[in-house]
């Protein structure tokens, strides 16, 4: 297991892609690098921001084998490993831990919207089959299933868990999960409109579990940094107010229609959508670059300029 618990951001990461649709796999490499340089605590690879649902099960492979093969630092490298049923998310799991795979997140198999009972069994079916760090994703607004707090603390009872992530906007299951203190960090999703942000991390959150981070790394990492004395309360607040309205850009469409369309325009490595997901409207997208140049972020990270602000 993790010798120390994940804190800070952990960014979802989307899948590069080359124009004839095949996967960017020196995109994927610059992304890694990029979110190396600016803190980023550890990556999902392959959640829905990663279009994961219309990848083919060798493509999934090959993102798993590839991209650990590119880690450099001290960054974690975790890997969607949800299926549609309890035995080929197994073999997920299993393949990903064969392939060096720091770790595995999983959320409840969507649209069979199975009850809370089974989702358990599911859970913990999963964490018994492999030995490798596993976080827990409660995302009912896309997989149409709900966990709360009774069972995902039974859940984080399994050494194997080590991670959750909260998109329900219940602020309340937060603090429960929080007050019981699991062996696991809690974190929860940057997404302005669930408006957990700001009181996970006043409740002693241990960071976010997000998307922005494909952006605006180095502000992520600022947002996504634990509270340890009141000082850290006040660079917060400063920092999450300046850098709210490129929050709300990036959750102005469903993900990861919104981040990767900006990030198209702003020169990253991001490529064309998995049909039937189509790019944002440019006019929409031009309003999302803006708020980026008026924030001295386009020439902060040099976007446009190829180099994304790697240079050491």
């Amino acid at each position: 297991m993790l010798s120390e618990k994940v804190t800070g951001s952990f960014v979802a990461l989307i899948t590069p892609f080359n124009k004839d649709g095949s996967i960017d796999w020196a995109g994927f490499e610059t992304l890694l690098d990029f979110q190396e340089k600016h803190g980023t605590s550890a990556v999902l690879i392959m959640g829905s921001t990663g279009e994961a649902s219309m990848l083919t099960a060798e493509e999934r492979k090959q993102i798993v084998s590839k991209t650990a093969k590119m880690k450099k630092g001290t960054m974690k490298h975790f890997y969607g490993c949800t299926s549609n049923n309890t035995e080929s998310t197994i073999e997920n799991l299993k393949y990903a831990k064969e392939e060096g795979a720091d770790g595995a997140i999983l959320a409840a198999p969507s649209y069979i919207c199975a009850s809370e009972n089974d989702l358990e069994y599911f859970f913990l079916d999963a964490a018994d089959s492999v030995d490798l760090p596993m976080g827990i994703y409660n995302n009912p607004p896309r997989v149409k299933s709900d966990l709360g707090h009774d069972v995902l603390l039974r859940l984080f009872e399994h050494p194997n868990y080590v991670i959750h992530k909260e998109s329900t906007g219940r602020v309340g299951q937060v603090a429960k999960m929080l007050k019981a203190k699991p062996d696991a960090s809690i974190m929860c999703c940057d997404s302005p409109n669930l408006g957990l942000v700001v009181p996970t991390m006043s409740l002693g959150g241990h960071g976010t579990a997000n998307m922005s981070g494909n952006i605006i790394p180095a502000e992520m990492t600022q947002i996504s940094e634990p509270w340890l004395d009141p000082e850290d309360a006040t660079k917060f607040k400063d920092t999450y107010l300046k850098y709210l309205d490129v929050l709300h850009f990036n959750y102005s469409a469903i993900n990861p229609v919104a981040v990767k369309s900006i990030m198209g325009a702003l020169g990253l490595p991001a490529g064309p959508f998995r049909k039937p997901l189509r790019p944002m409207d440019p006019a929409l997208v031009e309003g999302g670059v803006a708020i980026m140049k008026d924030l001295g972020l386009v020439d902060k990270y040099g976007y446009g300029s190829k180099n994304y602000d790697l240079a050491s």
